[in-house]
């Protein structure tokens, strides 16, 4: 029998049971002994939501004495999990879960495997179905989809026999009021205010056993050919045909609504008996726990992409169209949503919308590169909207202080306020040291540069007066692309970056990925098996052993450079082989260019990162060869401490301001006089006040820094006398007991500096 039959057979004999004239309990029993049968479970359970618990309504295999006797609340033991964050789990051993919690009345203690999904009623979870087997296994994909299905089921007799209390319900959503701070990851920086808007209300499937299952065939057909259509007229709008990321991000979106895949599984999942609707959602509901399940941040964008896709379907087939993009923007809007899609962010009036807050979202998200561009802050990671935010309330998004606050109260509002004005006083202010070179009060030029990686980004380099791009990071056009991009491609990028920066200095980074940046078209078994893998196959490690890879950037970048300046920059440098293997990569391209008569560039500067602390031992051996060294801060501390900047609770190891980091920096410096060698910094470390304060106190004279931070830092370069904090760092930095961090900021406020 193949899947769809026997999901038809499930589906074909609960149809029996919720026609019949049983009342519903015993239309729950019926259930649970259809679904334990079907799956050769010992144990089928559901779970209902009453006065605020979760309640034991029906079982196979569990005690029937502990029917509506065993209640659990939300968030509490497993099946409390899957109800508080509507997500499905599949265990093997259901004990070895952090939130495994055992009821002795229910007789569950022989029970090993456990699977559940959520039963979901007005986009809220209202209940819970379940299996337990004695054996330890996880459940296959077709089990977890005939449960999922079934929870769908559920939902209509769930409402048809009134078994949630709509008015409990009511309730609580209406019971949303006062000041509430939500906390979540600075995906784009920014202040910003307006009212919530939903990007979308949630499709309510009203059917989900199809009548006739050619003419839901046929409707799904006609609905993908509309959102087709959609997509194309978007991607042929004018703006995204002049180049640039996101129109890269676009074509990758594209590629998922053309996926002869998705497309399949959906009509699958109708020849099992549903409708268009349940079927979209039920492909989707399985998208969903793949992506929880997926480590590799990339793919996971990926998946939201293709979730983005499942919603717009999902609107189109039950002819819902209207989104709040669609409807219009009439106010000033921060948007909410659980993930949004680039193409459609896009749609939104920018005139408008001034925020976004995403329950999910990551640094590396498609849309996020297109928020970015388009200048518009974006908190991620901010869990439980729904029942937090109403329609309507009023937002204050720090996306810098990654925070928000709903329905703020007047003194909140304006002390805001206050913040946002100041903010732009102090952008005024900055604005104005656009064209004025940072002298210090000693008279010493230190070079204050921006940090880039997209097309779009050059337009900071004119409105902050940045001395140049000290970094520009070439893997976001790798991170964006389905494929290798084409060294075409490649050029047309370096360019376009070139002629934007005009006479000013643009360094450019060769090619990071692996590691934490893996892109699926050089995936490798030993990458994906790596412990570390920040510290793994990455960076200039792969380029040297894809030797094509980092052949074609190179002949990209000195074509794009050609009669001009370029500055080169390997990261992740661990030995000068390393630096000289990559330099002769470039060599050898400048040699075939010159037989070919092609334009080359007038001067070439090579520079390398110093990422990895072992490179500071041998840097009298490499200095001779190099033009420029940038520190990378943000990698060389981790390593430095064993401290992984991702987790948490290491976040207080991580400082820039410990005497061990800033006297390793400091040795860098020194090992560096007389030497021939500009030395710089790229990295958050450098655009933080008062750690700029110490950089430039040990010798440091580059910065390169996010362009918001370019004005702030010029500013805090006319303040110094550095012949007189240079000898104050050094004694702190002989006396191990001495808090750094405390004396420099007592240092600076002494003399009406200000900090962070």
């Amino acid at each position: 029998m193949t899947a769809a039959a026997a999901a038809r057979q499930i589906l074909t004999r609960l149809h029996e049971v919720m026609a019949s004239r049983m009342h519903a309990q015993g239309k729950l029993d019926g259930v649970v002994d259809i679904i334990g049968e079907s799956l050769d479970s010992e144990v089928c359970s559901i779970y209902l939501l009453r006065e605020s618990m979760l309640e034991l309504f029906a079982t196979r295999g569990l005690n029937k004495s502990a029917v509506h006797v065993t209640r659990m609340a939300i968030g509490e033991g497993l099946t409390g999990t899957i109800a508080e964050n509507v997500e499905t789990l599949n265990l093997a051993e259901a004990k070895a879960h952090p939130d495994f919690l055992y009821r002795p009345e229910t007789g569950e203690d022989k029970f090993h495997s456990f699977a559940g999904v959520p039963i979901v009623y007005r986009q809220r979870a209202v209940g819970v179905l379940s299996v337990q087997h004695v054996e330890p296994r996880r459940y296959e994909d077709i089990e977890i989809e005939a449960l999922q299905t079934t929870a769908m089921v559920l939902s209509e007799l769930i409402a048809n026999a009134e078994l949630v209390d709509e008015e409990e319900a009511r309730s609580l959503a209406e019971g949303l009021t006062g000041t509430q701070n939500l906390n979540g990851l600075t995906l784009v920086k920014g202040l910003a205010s307006g009212l919530a808007v939903y990007h979308q209300p949630r499709v309510q499937i009203e059917q989900v056993m199809a009548d006739d299952i050619e003419a839901e065939r046929d409707r799904v057909y006609r609905a993908f050919d509309k959102m087709r259509d959609q997509i194309d007229n978007l991607s042929n709008q004018a703006e995204f045909r002049v180049g640039g990321e996101h129109e890269e991000v676009l074509e990758t979106y594209k590629m998922f609504a053309y996926d002869e895949g998705w497309s399949r599984r959906i009509n699958e999942a109708i020849d099992s008996g549903l409708t268009a609707e349940a079927a979209i959602e039920r492909v989707q509901q399985h998208t969903r726990m793949r992506m929880r399940e997926i480590d590799d941040p990339l793919l996971a964008d990926r998946m939201h992409d293709l979730e983005d896709l499942s919603n717009r379907l999902l609107r189109i087939v039950a002819g819902q169209l209207g989104t709040a993009a669609s409807q219009g923007l009439r106010r000033d809007t921060i948007l909410i949503a659980r993930n949004l899609g680039p193409a459609e962010l896009l749609e939104y009036d920018r005139r408008r919308l001034k925020g976004v807050i995403l329950e999910e979202g990551s640094l590396t998200a498609h849309v996020v590169i297109v928020a970015r561009a388009m200048g518009v802050p974006v908190l991620g990671r901010a869990a439980g909207l729904r029942g937090i935010i109403r329609d309507g309330d009023e937002i204050l998004l720090d996306a810098d202080r990654a925070t928000a606050t709903v329905r703020p109260n007047v003194q909140i509002a304006e002390a805001f306020d206050a913040r946002f004005a100041k903010s732009r006083e102090r952008q005024a202010a900055y604005a104005e040291l656009r064209d004025v070179e940072p002298f210090t009060l000693c008279g010493t030029r230190i070079q204050v540069m921006m940090n880039a990686g997209l097309r779009d980004d050059m337009s900071s380099l004119a409105q902050s007066g940045a001395d140049g791009v000290g970094l520009f990071r070439t893997e976001f056009q790798f991170l964006v692309s389905a494929t290798l991009p084409q060294r075409e491609r490649q050029t047309r990028l370096y360019r376009d970056v070139l002629d934007a920066a005009g006479e000013k200095p643009v360094v450019f980074r060769t090619v990071d990925i692996g590691g934490d940046k893996a892109v699926p078209y050089l995936a490798s078994v030993e990458a994906e098996n790596e412990e570390n893998p920040a510290m793994g196959w990455r960076a200039l490690r792969l380029a040297l052993e894809r030797g094509g890879l980092l052949k074609a950037q190179a002949r990209s970048l000195l074509e794009a450079a050609g009669g001009r300046t370029l500055y080169v920059m390997f990261p992740m440098v661990s030995e000068p082989w390393e630096f000289d293997a990559a330099k002769a990569v470039f060599e050898d391209q400048l040699a075939f260019m010159r037989s070919k008569k092609k334009l080359i560039p007038e001067t070439i500067h090579y520079g390398a990162m110093l990422e990895v602390p072992a490179l500071a031992e041998v840097l009298d051996i490499l200095a001779p060869n190099l033009s420029f060294l940038s520190v990378g801060t943000n990698d060389l501390t981790q390593f430095l401490f064993a401290a992984d900047r991702a987790n948490p609770k290491l976040a207080q190891r991580y400082d820039w301001l410990s005497p061990s980091i800033l006297r390793f920096l400091r040795r860098v410096s020194q090992s560096l006089d007389g030497m021939d060698v500009d030395l710089g910094v790229c990295g958050e470390m450098g655009g933080r006040r008062l750690e700029a304060l110490a950089l430039l106190a040990i010798g440091f004279r580059r910065l390169s820094i996010t362009p918001a931070a370019v004005g702030p830092i010029k500013e805090l370069v006319s303040q110094i006398d550095l012949s007189e904090l240079t000898p104050v760092m050094n004694e702190w930095l002989g006396d191990p007991s001495v808090n750094i961090r405390q004396e420099l900021s007592k240092w600076a406020a002494d003399r009406s500096i200000e900090t962070d």
